[in-house]
């Protein structure tokens, strides 16, 4: 069954009916196997590698291969993991408790080394890895491929140092380019210095110089595209460019498209509140990208879509069931955002706990689910097991709240909580990790009065401790004083709800811990 391909020995894969091979390249709106069996890419965006811990968040409460094998069990086959160049270029992490399993093997290492174990353990898992240049800096996402005090060069030789450090690697599939270009970014100006479409050929390019096995995979744009139709797109969205200016590889049967699309609860969009939402949406996705499927121009990977809500009357819900049903009825590959609960727009797949999985959103995704370990998951190890605990999994009797579609329980590690009171607010806290440098600290508000509360602040006082990651909530200090705004969609606590926020922090001094946790309400 083996074939003898550039760089590697062949890697078998899980196929529908016979086995299927990498590496991938594409024909026509298909990304197919070296047989040309079809492969969907069904997956998920763990992020962390781009911020400033420098690692994948959660690995202060979770063991890292725990977490690629609870990913595997649910049906995913693929990650994509994002980085950022400054990242790749440090010496150390934060945000991970090494007394956790297997995580005792990511202490002294770089950045770089976490990446390195976390694709080998992928590979071992069954697990495929689309690489992401989601960042230059560890703050932002930056409108163009340089800035933050970084070059077109250095956005290109970190590509080419993956490519090549990768090239063995059989798991690692592709480079997606830049995540979302947006702002001045433009598509077909012939403008060297904005023109996105020219800046993706040339890293590409230098990227299958080195590595001609990978697939190239671009994102759209904002705006700024000669005779585009749509009004508006969101960013990395607009991909109507490609009809009169296609990105031209060297390789062209490795070139991916990749829009990101999201619901009202990111941004209300002006087409969500169109007289004719939502059957308006089909028109915006097959204008903005998706035509490049339908004419057999490339295939369509959707790199990121994801929300909060999943019910059937909200906008999001509503757009979420939608977009969904589109990518079935398509065959779109996608990766969903985000498997981390700490996504302050659209939540995760996880809760706040790191473990429990928000029951709803992945009933959802199970509909894109049913066929995606058949289709391209890697062969995993004859050692690796075949299921995680039941524990690992969705429960059929999981809740979501209105306000928040997240639930939380405990670590059985974690810390007891302390619980505060003010009117029919309580407001629990628990301490989920505590590591030699570091804290992470979650809140989780509950409304147990019988009226809607609206206008809500968590108060609590704080010393020898500097916040570096925070979910759900603006916290914001005034000396040791500490006021949390929560987001728009977590204001109103309906009876019975309740909204989950939290922090973790460096360590200066050992009065660390949060303490005179309190609620500032207003009753509707």
């Amino acid at each position: 069954m083996g074939l003898s391909l550039n760089f590697h020995a062949p890697m078998t894969v899980t196929g529908a009916t016979t086995p299927i091979q990498l590496p991938l390249s594409t024909r026509g709106a298909e990304i197919v196997d070296t047989r040309g069996q079809a492969v969907l890419l069904r997956g998920v965006n763990w992020f962390g590698i781009e911020t400033e811990m420098q690692a994948p968040h959660g690995l202060w409460l979770r063991d890292y291969k725990e977490m690629l094998a609870q990913i595997r069990s649910l049906g995913y086959n693929t990650i994509r993991l994002p980085y950022s160049v400054q990242s790749l270029r440090a010496d150390s992490i934060a945000g991970v408790d090494f007394s956790i399993g297997s995580n005792r093997e990511l202490e002294g290492k770089t950045p770089l080394e976490v990446m390195d174990l976390v694709i080998q353990e992928a590979e071992r898992q069954g697990l495929l890895i689309l690489l992401d240049s989601h960042r230059l800096n560890n703050q932002r996402i930056p409108e163009l491929w340089y800035g933050d005090g970084f070059t077109e060069a250095d956005w290109i030789d970190t590509w080419t140092m993956l490519a090549r450090r990768y090239r063995n690697q059989h798991n690692v599939i592709g480079a997606d380019l830049k995540n979302e270009p947006y702002g001045r970014a433009s598509w077909g100006t012939g403008d060297r210095d904005t023109d996105w479409r020219l800046a993706a050929e040339r890293a590409g390019n230098a990227i299958l110089e080195v590595n001609p096995d990978w697939l190239i995979v671009v994102e759209g744009v904002q705006n700024n595209v000669p005779g585009q139709r749509l009004a508006d797109h969101w960013q990395g969205g607009n991909l109507e460019g490609v009809k009169n200016y296609p990105v031209r590889l060297s390789a062209p049967r490795k070139l991916v498209y990749s829009p990101h699309e999201y619901g009202a609860g990111v941004f209300n969009q002006p087409w969500f509140s169109e007289s004719n939402f939502p059957d308006n949406l089909y028109t915006r996705w097959e204008t903005g990208f998706h035509y490049i499927a339908t004419q057999r121009i490339a295939p369509i990977l959707v790199g990121e879509f994801g929300g909060r809500q999943v019910d059937t009357e909200s906008k999001e819900g509503i757009w979420q069931r939608q977009f969904v049903d589109y990518l079935n009825d398509n065959n779109l590959g996608f990766t969903y955002w985000s498997w981390n609960p700490n996504s302050d727009d659209t939540g995760g797949i996880l809760q706040d706990d790191w473990q429990t999985v928000d029951a709803p959103k992945q009933e959802l995704l199970n509909q894109l689910l049913e066929d995606a370990t058949s289709t391209s998951g890697l062969e995993p190890s004859p050692d690796l097991p075949s299921d995680l605990p039941s524990g690992d999994r969705p429960s059929s009797n999981s809740s979501s709240s209105s306000a928040s579609p997240r639930s939380f329980s405990s670590n059985p590690t974690s810390r007891p909580a302390v619980a505060s009171a003010s009117g029919s607010l309580t407001a629990n806290s628990l301490v989920q990790s505590d590591w030699d440098t570091g804290f992470c600290v979650s809140f989780r508000v509950t409304n147990q009065g019988n009226a809607n509360t609206a206008n809500w602040r968590l108060l609590f006082e704080m010393e020898d401790a500097a916040i570096t990651q925070s979910w759900n909530g603006s916290f914001s200090p005034t000396g040791s004083a500490y006021e949390v705004i929560p987001p728009d969609w977590a204001t109103t606590i309906q009876p019975d709800q309740s909204v989950d926020l939290g922090f973790c922090a460096n360590k200066l001094g050992d009065g660390y811990m949060p303490r005179q946790i309190r609620i500032v309400e207003r009753t509707n």
